[in-house]
């Protein structure tokens, strides 16, 4: 992919667009994806994680708070992460847990904290020109053999704005390039829905460890 390269205030421009856009549709958003089935996606973040339960783990871009709840149910310190202060505020009286408002492309993250990190359907918000940095920060994130969760609308490596939504839909191959730049190595991958022909499997979901 030969991403736009966009000027600083063009950056926050496409962000602030991004988050009015869920800021705005908080509770139609929560409601819409309250009962959506991601088990598949919980266990290849914690099958790949090779210390000792309870786990550290962040819920990066956690909107209402659905994984955000599902992690503390299993016994493990989750934190949520959001740019939209309603998502914000709904994870909190959700779980009861510490939520962060921060936007993806400007992170403040403990370092080596966490021993997993979950991305679900998060990641294709952000620039693929600002995106080897925001890996960086995510692997600095993680201790030491650490994962990272992913799961993205897959395309064709290109970069749109879908209404008031901006995402980059990339390929496996184009993926796994810049992941690895930022220092991490492939667990596995599969797409989603299981179970359906490749042509109706519109996510693809990958695992990968902090070296």
């Amino acid at each position: 992919m030969d991403p736009k390269r966009r000027s600083e205030k063009e950056l926050l421009e496409l962000t602030a667009r991004t988050l009015a856009h869920y800021q705005k549709n908080a509770a139609s958003f929560a409601e819409a994806t309250a009962l959506h089935d991601v088990s598949q996606n919980y266990a290849a973040l914690l099958a790949a994680i090779k210390t000792s339960p309870p786990f550290r783990i962040l819920d990066l871009g956690c909107g209402p708070g659905r994984d955000l709840a599902w992690f503390k149910s299993q016994g493990h310190e989750a934190v949520g992460l959001d740019g939209s202060l309603a998502f914000v505020e709904m994870a909190q009286k959700a779980t009861g847990l510490s939520v962060l408002h921060q936007n993806f492309l400007a992170l403040d993250l403990p370092p080596a904290h966490f021993d997993g990190i979950f991305a679900n359907a998060t990641l294709f918000h952000v620039p693929v020109q600002e995106l080897p940095r925001v890996l960086r920060e995510l692997h600095d994130a993680l201790v030491p053999g650490g994962v990272l969760f992913s799961s993205n609308p897959r395309g064709l490596d290109t970069e749109e704005q879908t209404g008031e939504r901006f995402g980059a839909f990339h390929t496996l191959e184009s993926w796994r390039v810049v992941v690895e730049g930022a220092g991490f190595a492939e667990v596995a991958h599969y797409y989603r829905p299981a179970g359906k022909p490749r042509e109706e499997q519109p996510w693809l979901a990958t695992v990968w460890r902090a070296l």
